[in-house]
């Protein structure tokens, strides 16, 4: 599940129920089942990463389910709007936050000030780093105003461009590099789409 809509979203099937069934692709799961698949992958210990659409909405129950995998390097992506819990920074290793600078979603659904800054005290800490999709220097501009904002570090901020295909990445990426070195910003690509393109389930 998802509480953004973002037009260019990969994984629209959070959140987008006038082309999915959403309750179908996001069952609600009991967080034993989420565990013993887990441990049927070998994975009771190592790096997991919790993810979406939003996993912060899920509250209670990421506490529950890191209870069961102690042995567990947890990590974490979020798009920023929720605050991380009192326990967040003792059981999550690294969380990649993820506000939307580029997205039709009203800005004060987008961008939560309260949960921005909280995010922005775990990078301070080298618990985080926020990571931007962007289309054009504008929006890198748009970053750089945030990352001011909130006293995010420049080297804990990483742009990359948005797409899906390599056909719209690699132009993008290449218009945006200027702009992110000139911001001392890092730069990422989408290398699971440079590889597997849109495909879902690899």
């Amino acid at each position: 599940m998802c509480n953004l809509a973002c037009e260019w979203c990969d994984t629209p099937y959070t959140w987008d129920e006038s082309r999915y069934d959403v309750a179908a692709e996001c069952p609600d799961t009991p967080v034993e089942e989420v565990a013993e698949l887990l441990h049927r992958h070998g994975l009771e210990s190592g790096v997991v990463v919790l993810s979406g659409g939003e996993p912060l909405m899920h509250g209670r129950k990421l506490r529950a389910l890191t209870d069961l995998l102690p042995g567990v390097e947890w990590h974490a992506e979020t798009n920023g709007t929720i605050l991380p819990p009192p326990w967040w920074g003792d059981v999550v290793a690294h969380t990649s936050v993820s506000p939307k600078v580029i997205t039709a979603d009203p800005l004060k659904k987008r961008l939560k000030p309260a949960a921005l800054s909280a995010w922005a005290e775990h990078a301070r800490a080298g618990r985080a780093c926020f990571k931007f999709v962007a289309q054009a220097p504008a929006d890198v501009a748009a970053v750089a105003e945030l990352a001011h904002t909130y006293d995010v570090p420049g080297g804990a901020v990483w742009v990359m461009p948005e797409g899906t295909t390599t056909e719209e990445l690699l132009p993008r990426h290449a218009a945006l590099v200027d702009s992110i070195l000139e911001h001392g910003f890092n730069m990422s690509t989408r290398l699971h789409v440079l590889v597997w393109g849109d495909r879902r389930g690899v």
